[in-house]
């Protein structure tokens, strides 16, 4: 081996064994620097907004009952419209003309049985005409002073009493009960139609649409018009499970709309929607607010208001580390380390979070590299 070679191999391992040494040192622990803030008592404030199209109060489509040609047509698109008013009226003459006859066949049954109770009355009469004589028969009988055969007529005559009798009180019950009601039901009928040829508004509000002209047969299946209240509008949005628990019925809102710059609508919540909306952990919110003849339905418009929570122990929102499990998390700092503490979480903002369980008001928690702690890691502050 020459001189060379041998010194390049004792610089080499000279090398490695100072490596070696210096792996066997041991290592200083590591240390991460994080800011910390103190949970505090307090409660978390919340601007909340959702924007949607303002939309009638009330909208009522007006439908027919009876297909007849109206002779009438009050008002048209955009013509205000009282409730109670008169829209439509349907033309009655034919209708007229069968009242009248059934007003004249209802009399005629009327008389009928007025008749055939006078039938009855006298049936009655001959029948108790009958039985005494029967009755009288019989006992004269017992005495042998007429006859078996005398006896026998005056049972014919009974029977035949009886029979009358029954007779006259079906005709009686017949003409006074289902022909009697048969009557008074088609003269109802007809009035009933003839009151349904008038046709009136149930709501204050505008005209909105019109199918129908004076002249032309109504439809019984298309709409004639459509009344829309535009006095009160209603703005529509959703808000998350956890700001709707905050929201009551009533609670003032603030309405902007976007064709008005400028100026705010007091807008009240008239609707808490129960079950959530079809995109799940949001429900319906309805903002009502009073139109001051300015505003249009289908205008644009945003609804603001500000959500106060209740009072308890409040976190800077970057305390917060979300873990694989699901599960919310904060480092505690104490003595120097870092402490992993699962918490439950309430409401929040866009700086500050709720903290339900598992931490106390004056508790120091990371609020810098959380990512990068674990469980009873060094920290420098």
């Amino acid at each position: 081996m020459n001189n060379r070679f041998h010194k390049s191999f004792v610089i080499i391992t000279a090398a490695a064994l100072a490596v070696s040494l210096l792996s066997c040192q041991p290592k200083a622990a590591v240390r991460v620097s994080v800011q910390t803030s103190a949970a505090h008592d307090g409660k978390i404030v919340k601007d909340v907004d959702f924007s949607g199209v303002l939309v009638p109060n009330q909208t009522v489509n007006i439908f027919a009952k009876l297909a007849g040609q109206a002779t009438y047509v009050g008002g048209d698109v955009g013509t205000p419209v009282k409730a109670g008013q008169l829209l439509v009226q349907i033309d009655t003459k034919e209708l007229n003309a069968q009242l009248k006859v059934a007003e004249a066949q209802l009399s005629g049954v009327s008389d009928q049985g007025a008749q055939a109770k006078i039938g009855v009355e006298t049936a009655r009469l001959n029948l108790d005409l009958a039985q005494r004589a029967y009755d009288r028969t019989k006992t004269l009988l017992e005495s042998k002073v007429v006859t078996q055969s005398q006896l026998d007529d005056a049972q014919t005559k009974l029977d035949l009493a009886k029979s009358a009798f029954d007779n006259a009180n079906r005709q009686y019950q017949t003409v006074s009960g289902s022909g009697l009601a048969q009557a008074e039901a088609q003269v109802n009928f007809i009035r009933v139609q003839i009151s349904n040829s008038t046709i009136t508004t149930p709501i204050t509000g505008i005209i909105t649409n019109r199918n129908i002209n004076p002249g032309e047969i109504t439809s019984t299946t298309t709409a004639l018009m459509s009344i829309a209240d535009t006095a009160t509008l209603k703005l529509q949005g959703n808000l998350s499970q956890e700001d709707i628990v905050h929201l009551s019925i009533g609670d003032a809102v603030k309405v902007s709309v976007d064709a008005i710059p400028g100026k705010t609508y007091a807008g009240r919540v008239q609707q808490v929607g129960p079950v959530a909306a079809a995109t799940g952990q949001y429900f319906p919110v309805v903002v009502a607010l009073a139109n001051d003849r300015k505003l249009l339905a289908g205008m644009t418009a945003k609804a603001s208001f500000t959500l106060t929570g209740s009072p308890g122990i409040i976190v800077a929102l970057p305390a917060i580390d979300a873990g694989e499990d699901g599960q919310a998390y904060v480092f505690v700092v104490a003595g120097g380390k870092a402490h992993k503490r699962q918490v439950t979480l309430g409401m929040r903002n866009g700086n500050e979070v709720q903290v339900l369980s598992g931490l106390a008001a004056g508790e120091m928690v990371a609020v810098t590299n959380v990512e990068a702690l674990v469980d009873g890691m060094e920290v420098a502050q």
